[in-house]
């Protein structure tokens, strides 16, 4: 027992000998950090870095889309919460619209009938796209968290793309003026959309400012179509449409009127369908449960010609009662 005592003293001696020796007193024991090995920076549809604030995304779920460029979200703790769509403004649906915002649409009656139609096409295309889904937000350095009336302010990404850019690609919102990482780049959408004359941008060529009016009756009845649905359209029918909208101040018995193109293809309106003042019904092309917003045609392909077609309205007894073409 003497001897294993001895051993253990002797050890000790020597630790603290080395501790000594080793010139660092009591703060001599060295502390290794662990090493981190940074993440890749996740990456924008541009290709290139996201900001340091877009590192931080969340995962919500939408419960409202407002109109196009707004909607209603619960966040992971349970709060709700409205985000603005950064970077675009779509027309106005629930007030009046100042053409002068938008590039080249006329300030008249015809223009602001357009976008007021446009604003419904982007108000039904934010819903075909996020209404009752989990998407993710990204938030942008530059254009910080929230906005003037305490809205989050973010990208939206669903299925991994980023709504955002595509409402600008798709001709349904303009660029918002302001400060934002993406700027750039949405610029460059927003240019080739307004070439093409797409989305809101047809209320701004000569043929809508100057026949804006044929697609709209004395009672407040207008109608406009999108014929170019994101992708391949006929993988993607219901983002082909064509919207009613009643201005006027009665409600409008559908029952039985029809929908039709150039090449004859015809749609009935089922018995009962209502369409009520200030009210507009969606008619895509492709399948899906009808509602007093959206009905569906039940095609199994594209029925609007991208680079041009005509859409024919007629009453139950057969009358013409307003025709739009477009392209």
């Amino acid at each position: 027992m003497v001897r294993r005592a001895t051993a253990t003293l002797v050890v000790v001696v020597l630790a603290v000998l080395a501790g000594c020796l080793g010139g660092g007193g009591a703060d001599a024991t060295t502390t290794v950090e662990p090493t981190v090995t940074a993440a890749a920076s996740p990456t924008s549809q541009s290709g290139s870095p996201t900001t340091a604030a877009a590192a931080g995304d969340v995962t919500v779920e939408v419960v409202e889309v407002v109109d196009g460029d707004t909607i209603k979200v619960v966040m992971p703790d349970g709060a709700r919460e409205t985000v603005r769509l950064l970077g675009v403004d779509t027309p106005e649906v629930h007030a009046e619209n100042t053409p002068d915002e938008f590039e080249g649409v006329p300030e008249t009656e015809a223009g602001r009938a357009c976008l007021r139609a446009a604003g419904e096409n982007a108000s039904a295309y934010a819903k075909s796209r996020l209404a009752d889904r989990t998407v993710e937000l990204r938030y942008d350095e530059k254009a910080g968290e929230r906005g003037y009336y305490g809205r989050l302010l973010a990208y939206v990404v669903v299925d991994g793309a980023e709504f955002n850019y595509d409402l600008i690609a798709e001709g349904h919102a303009r660029l918002y003026e302001s400060s934002f990482e993406e700027r750039e780049r949405y610029e460059r959408a927003e240019r080739d959309a307004r070439e093409r004359g797409v989305g809101l941008w047809s209320c701004a060529t000569e043929g809508a400012a100057a026949g804006g009016a044929d697609a709209t009756t004395d009672d407040g009845l207008s109608v406009s179509v999108i014929a170019d649905a994101p992708g391949n359209d006929n993988d993607n029918l219901n983002e082909e449409y064509v919207t009613l909208r009643n201005d006027g101040d009665d409600s409008i018995d559908l029952s039985g009127w029809t929908v039709s193109d150039a090449a004859g293809a015809t749609y009935t309106f089922a018995e009962g369908t209502e369409l009520d003042p200030g009210a507009s019904l969606t008619l895509h092309t492709g399948s899906g449960t009808d509602t007093d917003e959206d009905v569906y045609w039940g095609r199994g392909g594209a029925v609007w010609n991208n680079g041009g077609d005509t859409v024919t309205v007629r009453n139950a007894a057969g009358t013409e009662v307003l025709s739009y073409t477009y392209g």
